[in-house]
């Protein structure tokens, strides 16, 4: 039995689908009820406050960590609280959990909340398996859909580069590490297939929504963190393992409708 959390999210129900489709016994917690759908128990219930959570963790043999809120990062640090000690009142299921590409190394405030959940489940005493990967296509995608709403001249930050990676792709990989042969602790970063400039990747999106602006690059961000971010902490070169590239998001996300 394999429980999803965050699991109607862009990451999660991909996750679920593929857990479903190899045939696991699958249980899927959302904060809202969900209609019944072949191959999937669907639980209602809150990582921050602990309603539900309980009775959906009961039975579970493995658990992928999918939820998470950049809105309101801190609650990611209350719901892995929540979520290891009802953990381990089942035992010791497996934990998978899914972070990203730098948390460790760039000063940005989610990025270190998700450091320390990370720093939490290597410590909780229950088996783990850890992925890091770049950002998902749709991150940018809704970054440049914000930038081109305003009117005139697209500004974009000095320095910055990106590696953006499919979310179905890493979907399939978190399945695979849950339904594989155990913890593996920390694995491989996953990366997309190409490091991209921020004004490379705006061209693209104007291209295929078929818009017509001027992009400028002015002065760098300053702090810490964007220093990290221009540093290509966040990348992973040599570890592009994604295959779905920018364009081809683009192309089947927008130019087809």
């Amino acid at each position: 039995m394999i429980l999803v959390t965050g699991a109607s999210g862009t990451l999660g129900r991909p996750v679920t689908r593929l857990l479903a489709e190899a045939g696991a016994d699958v249980h899927a917690l959302s904060r809202r009820a969900r209609e019944p759908e072949a191959g999937v128990t669907w639980h209602k219930g809150d990582l921050v406050t602990g309603e539900g959570l309980r009775d959906a963790l009961a039975g579970a043999e493995t658990i992928v960590h999918c939820a998470s809120d950049p809105f309101h990062y801190k609650r990611d640090l209350t719901a892995a609280r929540r979520l290891i000690e009802a953990a381990r009142g089942q035992g010791a299921p497996h934990l998978v959990y899914i972070s990203i590409v730098g948390v460790d190394k760039i000063p940005y405030r989610y990025y270190q909340i998700k450091y320390a959940v990370e720093r939490m489940i290597e410590e909780s005493g229950l088996p783990y398996t850890i992925l890091r990967a770049t950002q998902f296509h749709t991150l940018p995608d809704t970054v440049f859909n914000a930038l081109t709403k305003i009117p005139g001249l697209v500004l974009l930050p000095g320095g910055l580069r990106d590696q953006p990676v499919d979310a179905g792709e890493v979907a399939a990989r978190l399945a695979e590490l849950a339904l594989g042969a155990g913890p593996a602790r920390r694995v491989d970063d996953m990366g997309g297939p190409e490091v991209l400039t921020a004004e490379e990747m705006m061209r693209d999106y104007l291209r295929a929504r078929g818009l017509r602006r001027p992009v400028r690059v002015p002065l760098p961000l300053p702090g810490r963190a964007a220093r990290g971010f221009r540093a290509g902490h966040h990348l992973t070169p040599d570890r592009a393992v994604g295959k779905r590239t920018w364009r081809q998001f683009l192309d089947e996300t927008h130019t087809h409708r």
